[in-house]
């Protein structure tokens, strides 16, 4: 058994290094369908399960608590330093307007499967519900982020990250199936496609002659800048005023999400391996809360991943409606869907499935969604709570 901080911390990180070592090596499909975040969550949780470090020791929980509360504003900082809101703005009026169709609907559709199967849930399953919205409008990493700023329990991310994996892994399926369908879904909203492509090239022409080699230089001043940044909206998030549910956490989440948004606009942005070094952060935090997890607390999975399948159908609904009515095409409602639901792993691929040239349509829906996957989740969070 584990009882050192430092070993606990050094075995989960070269955990996760093991995971995404199969992850590269794998030439199968399992990791399409099972993403290597989801196996690292539940790896961790069945080691935690088994006994491998004990919890209740307290170096280990002051080490796990020190570590993830500081490591969190830093990584949110650097996910967003690829959110360029001048590039966003460039997507166009429709696509922008089928973005926030596709997240205000995600966000109906907890809201209103909350409300159907409230009876069949545990206590403070809104908070599970919370943390999972923070993740279908943006990614991982806002769900962690939506986590710490409503300060979640760890055993709350279990059903989270169950319904994360096997609903979204469906709904990718489906989306790539409805490919095929988009001339007679065109057809039904009289959507007009001809701007598509134009909007896909102009996009592709920022890519080129971008320096992508990552030097060290690069690496430490990228580190060196979010920690800072993660040390002053915790020193700031402490210091502005409390209520029931705005706490020094989440002033910290949201300070850092700002500055995120802000420096995305200055030369730091152009600084290759934010998002390498984001991910590297992501693992470490995701590896960190599932060693607190227990599958014990898994009792009633079943009740969850119906539920998942009931908010993706009220979405999907909703988001088909609104297409026919503002005349949207099939490409700009699933891409916009998958930007929200898959963040950047799979919504260029589903963009990619149309043509190659609107791949890069697809990478920066998906970056909106970081930029308002935090507050969307903690404003779910809110609504579900009085409920």
């Amino acid at each position: 058994m584990i009882t050192n901080g430092f070993t606990y911390v050094a075995f989960l990180i070269f955990f996760a290094a093991m995971i995404v070592l199969a992850e590269k090596k794998s030439k199968g499909k399992f990791f399409t369908y099972v993403p290597a975040i989801v196996l690292l969550y539940f790896g961790a949780m069945l080691l935690s399960t088994l006994g491998v470090w004990q919890n209740s020791n307290k170096e280990i929980t002051a080490v796990y608590k020190a570590l993830k509360d500081n490591l969190l504003p830093a990584m949110i900082f650097l996910m967003l330093l690829r959110c360029d809101l001048r590039k966003i703005v460039k997507l166009g009026p429709k696509m922008l307007i089928g973005f926030f169709a596709a997240t205000i609907t995600i966000m109906i559709g907890f809201i209103v499967t909350y409300i159907l199967f409230k009876g069949f849930y545990e206590p403070d399953t809104w908070k599970s519900f919370a943390a999972l919205s923070g993740s279908w409008i943006g990614g991982t990493g806002n769900m962690i982020a939506v986590q710490g700023a409503l300060d979640i329990p760890d055993s709350k991310l279990g059903y989270t990250l169950l319904m994360d994996s096997i609903n979204y892994s469906i709904w990718v399926m489906f989306l790539l199936w409805a490919v095929s369908l988009a001339p007679k879904f065109n057809k039904w909203t009289k959507a007009d496609t001809s701007v598509i492509d134009e909007i896909g090239a102009e996009l592709s022409k920022h890519e080129e002659g971008l320096r992508k080699e990552i030097q060290f230089s690069d690496i430490i001043i990228l580190l060196g800048v979010s920690l800072l940044v993660s040390a002053l909206s915790i020193q700031f998030g402490g210091m502005l005023p409390k209520s029931t549910f705005f706490q020094g956490t989440t002033w910290t989440i949201l300070i850092a999400t700002v500055a995120g948004v802000i420096f995305a606009m200055t030369p730091l942005a152009k600084i290759p391996g934010s998002s390498q070094l984001s991910n590297l952060m992501l693992y470490t935090i995701v590896a960190l809360i599932a060693s607190r997890a227990n599958f014990a607390e898994l009792t009633k999975a079943p009740i969850y991943i119906i539920s998942g399948f009931v908010i993706l159908g009220i979405h999907a609904l909703l988001l088909s409606l609104i297409g026919k009515l503002l005349k949207l095409d099939l490409f700009t409602l699933g891409v916009a869907s998958l930007a929200n639901i898959g963040g950047v792993a799979s919504a260029p691929i589903l963009a990619g499935a149309y043509s190659e040239a609107l791949v890069p349509i697809g990478v920066l829906m998906a970056l909106m969604g970081y930029i308002v996957g935090t507050g969307g989740g903690i404003l779910v969070g809110k609504i579900l709570s009085i409920l």
